[in-house]
């Protein structure tokens, strides 16, 4: 089942074809790409999370972010496919919006080797 309530931030480097797609169908979505390129992952998450967005990045740092430094989010979809075509990158985000979209929000999720998973993080005081 689909949820249209999600909300993304996406991160440079995902795909034009997976911001189309996610307009297209209905989700509220905002590009780092349209905000500001060279964005940190910081402030990326920070934005993020002041909106009630998921981030849907390539960048492994935002592992760090989320369990090391506790910051506080709404959700990382991490896409470990160095090497995949726009193409690839919009039937993975579709499988998993399919599957898992009522599953995902405030857990760190990473698709990697034909595999996904959904980690619950603990935070501080919550």
């Amino acid at each position: 089942m689909i949820i249209l309530e999600l909300k993304f931030l996406v991160d440079v480097g995902v795909s034009n074809k997976v911001e189309n797609y996610l307009q297209e169908h209905g989700y509220d979505i905002k590009t780092v790409r349209s905000i500001d390129p060279r964005m940190s992952d910081q402030e990326i998450i920070k934005l993020a999370a002041n909106e009630g967005r998921m981030v849907i990045t390539m960048d492994k740092d935002f592992g760090e972010l989320v369990f090391h430094s506790l910051l506080d989010h709404c959700g990382i979809i991490l896409l470990r496919l160095e090497d995949a075509t726009g193409i690839e990158k919009l039937k993975i985000i579709k499988e998993i919006l399919t599957k898992y979209s009522d599953k995902i929000k405030g857990h760190f999720c990473v698709y990697q080797k034909n595999k996904f998973r959904i980690r619950k993080i603990r935070r501080n005081n919550k």
